[in-house]
């Protein structure tokens, strides 16, 4: 019960990181394909951010080497795939249904959190099989 709190927490220092960078990107950039823009923006940021998180405080994962940290994070992001797809189909769905960035970023959080809750499951059995503490 412990560590889903933690990993609950994590996740929503991830989207809040995520969110916030859409906002800035939107506040800062309004011309062609600036929602895109900033959805891939904040997708980025949330990537990067979950992946130190939770190999830290989730997994508890030591790298052996650069070139092993690297190959982990690629696997992570391999699994992320398909997570993002949940998440940036929500967050587009929202904007097209109702045209405003509040419910397109409550459609990305109704997402991300559909997706990170698959995405635990899918690192536990082949991202940080080997490397759980």
């Amino acid at each position: 019960m412990k560590l889903a709190l933690i990993y609950a927490i994590l996740a929503l220092i991830a989207t809040a990181a995520n969110i916030g960078s859409q906002d800035l990107v939107v506040r800062n950039y309004s011309g062609p394909y600036s929602i895109t823009l900033s959805i891939f923006v904040g997708t980025g940021v949330g990537l990067l951010l979950k992946y130190v998180l939770d190999k830290r405080y989730i997994f508890r994962f030591k790298a052996r080497d650069v070139a092993h940290d690297g190959q982990t994070f690629f696997l992570y992001t391999v699994m992320g795939l398909a997570t993002t797809v949940i998440f940036w189909g929500f967050e587009f769905a929202f904007q097209h249904i109702f045209q405003s960035d509040g419910m397109r970023y409550l459609g990305g959080v109704i997402g991300l959190a559909i997706g990170y809750v698959t995405k635990y499951h899918l690192d536990k059995r082949y991202v940080f099989r080997m490397e759980a503490a």
